[in-house]
């Protein structure tokens, strides 16, 4: 069987940004903890956990020593009462989510009904909203939502930075005949695009496609979507321990990819099951 493996599989800038302050914030601090997961793999998670970093749920159960901010980044909420208790902060919010909120703080601020793109009970999704204090703000997961928005003056478009440019580009259409005044920020991520592309490009060579993520990340479940609708046979996995030998049956070719929180050595033990 052939292999075919994105290039672009595995960590983003953000996730692999954030995961080396977390490990470095782990091996010189004594009493650390996580608000949320770092990252959707709950295997780098766990390894965190190894290392003594906690993952707690809520600002109030924190009671001193450091607090690593997740990827995803945090509501503004929480950000404000982290900062009237006794701990250090240790900030690994991605730069391009930073971004989006502040795009969305911004278009608040100014009086536009914010609409942002992505899925509403995603954590970076709820921690940008939490940015635009002013005003009306929606969030719209795919045309079916866009069409339902009622019309405004002004309106102002954010998206969660893993979205797709398509789904993008169909709701920013009907936006268009909502409003007056339209206000855009592309905020999707620049490496989304380029996994998306790669990931099309594979299935369209595959007769089975893995995806290879978190069942919990956003991202690689889009990827898994992606890969699905040109190629039937793609299975979203976490490990290579999931893996069943007959979805390989008849094929020649494999393709490979994974979401922007997969560590390479999952990867990797993926590969080395498909060749075995």
């Amino acid at each position: 069987m052939k292999i075919l493996l994105a290039q672009s599989a595995g960590f983003c800038f953000g996730v692999r940004r954030a995961t080396t302050m977390a490990f470095e914030a782990a091996e010189s601090r004594d009493r650390i903890c996580s608000l949320g997961p770092i990252i959707h793999s709950p295997q780098l998670v766990e390894k965190l956990e190894e290392k003594g970093v906690r993952v707690l749920r809520q600002v109030e159960e924190i009671t001193g020593g450091t607090v690593i901010i997740r990827s995803h980044g945090v509501t503004s909420q929480e950000l404000d009462a982290l900062g009237e208790r006794d701990v250090e902060i240790v900030d690994a919010t991605c730069p391009f989510v930073k971004k989006a909120q502040e795009h969305a703080d911004l278009l608040s601020s100014e009086g536009y009904t914010v609409v942002l793109v992505g899925e509403k009970d995603h954590p970076e999704v709820q921690g940008i909203v939490s940015y635009a204090r002013q005003g009306d703000v929606y969030v719209v997961a795919d045309p079916e939502d866009a069409v339902a928005l009622p019309r405004c003056s002004r309106m102002g478009i954010v998206a969660q930075t893993t979205q797709s440019i398509e789904n993008l580009r169909t709701i920013v259409d009907i936006c268009l005949e909502k409003c007056k005044e339209l206000r855009i920020y592309n905020t999707i991520c620049d490496a989304t695009s380029v996994r998306q592309n790669e990931a099309r490009s594979i299935a369209r060579q595959a007769d089975v496609m893995l995806v290879i993520g978190g069942f919990n990340s956003a991202n690689t479940n889009r990827l898994a979507r992606i890969c699905r609708d040109i190629q039937p046979r793609t299975h979203h996995i976490e490990t290579a321990g999931q893996i069943e030998s007959q979805w390989f049956d008849g094929a020649k070719t494999v393709g490979i990819t994974a979401g922007a929180s997969t560590p390479r050595w999952i990867i990797d033990e993926v590969v080395k099951r498909v060749q075995a």
